[in-house]
């Protein structure tokens, strides 16, 4: 019930609804799920270069990253600072949008791509809530995603950025066997890195 995410509810439901009508289309299928992959892409990117990113010396920078990611490392389980603020998914995504329409100059396809897009970027949410709450997931592979998570937050900060899988951090060497990974001093501040 959180606002940040009935909203971006709300917008998945506008275009999905739009979207049920050419669902007997292949090329709507294709749209979905490129939507998808882009966000399950992007999540990793987002997190390791952007959220991660060496402490902005710019106040408003740094005032920008402190509530994006800097401050939710700091207070992992504070529901206020667990989900992406509008201000910065709105945008994103809106600029998501117009690139897929630049590519397609095809309405529909793009509705059907922010509708995949917007979808996994709900079920990222869905996760990310599941990781720092006392939710137990029910299938091994999810309990495996926490547990990444968890790591993430509280032993070392550079490894295990995938929040919806590890398919990348294995890709690039960000996923590590958790007993052989040093402790960091800054996991749970972000700010305090060198």
């Amino acid at each position: 019930m959180f606002p940040d995410v009935l909203i971006m509810i709300t917008l998945f439901l506008i275009v999905a609804g739009f979207t049920v009508s050419h669902l007997n289309e292949l090329a709507t299928w294709i749209a979905i799920a490129v939507g998808a992959i882009v966000y399950a892409l992007s999540e990793y990117g987002i997190h390791r270069f952007v959220f991660h990113m060496k402490t902005p010396e710019n106040p408003f920078l740094l005032k920008m990253i402190k509530r994006l990611h800097f401050d939710h490392h700091e207070k992992p389980t504070d529901l206020h600072l667990l989900f992406l603020p509008l201000w910065f998914s709105i945008p994103s995504f809106v600029i998501t949008v117009l690139l897929a329409y630049w590519i397609t100059s095809n309405f529909e396809l793009t509705i059907a791509f922010a509708t995949g897009l917007i979808g996994y970027f709900l079920f990222y949410e869905w996760k990310h809530f599941v990781a720092h709450k006392p939710l137990q997931p029910l299938t091994k592979l999810g309990k495996e995603i926490k547990k990444a998570h968890l790591w993430h937050h509280f032993k070392n900060e550079n490894y295990w950025y995938g929040v919806t899988h590890t398919t990348i951090d294995k890709t690039f060497g960000t996923f590590k066997n958790q007993a052989l990974v040093e402790k960091s001093e800054t996991a749970r501040n972000l700010e305090k890195r060198v």
